[in-house]
């Protein structure tokens, strides 16, 4: 639910009294929820194991990449629609990785992929303006211009 704070705050986020608070679209919204601890599945830990594996690999991915990433989702507003949260550039970076591994999933397993497989294996990916128009991310006006290397 959308919250509106008292004494000028525009938003929070954290958890406080079993409520847990979000801030989003440039700290001008911000969205409660009812904390919730999930159960454990075996769904939950094969998700979180390559969602862990994808921060170690996030990591390594160079700067300049990091910044037309940023740049990227930005212009990936024209997908999304007003009363929608825009995704950062790291949830589009997630987003596009999981398209990779669907796409060859023999080959791709995001458990145990490396920075170094994807310098060889990824260059489908390589680039924004690569992923854009192998269809990994969405097209988006100016992403041809988006060139680092991952």
């Amino acid at each position: 639910m959308k919250v509106n704070l008292k004494y000028g705050i525009k938003t929070y986020s954290g958890t406080i009294d079993e409520m847990t608070y979000g801030s989003y679209r440039k700290n001008t919204i911000c969205i409660g929820r009812k904390y919730v601890k999930p159960r454990l599945t075996d769904q939950n830990t094969l998700i979180g194991s390559k969602m862990k594996n994808l921060a170690i690999i996030y990591e390594d991915v160079s700067d300049s990449y990091k910044l037309e990433l940023k740049q990227y989702a930005l212009l990936n507003a024209v997908n999304v629609p007003k009363e929608k949260l825009l995704p950062n550039a790291y949830a589009l970076w997630v987003k596009m990785m999981f398209k990779f591994a669907k796409a060859d999933p023999e080959h791709i397993d995001l458990t145990t992929l490396t920075y170094s497989d994807l310098q060889t294996m990824g260059d489908d990916i390589l680039s924004i303006a690569s992923a854009v128009v192998n269809g990994y991310m969405a097209n988006v006006p100016g992403a041809e211009t988006l060139t680092a290397n991952m």
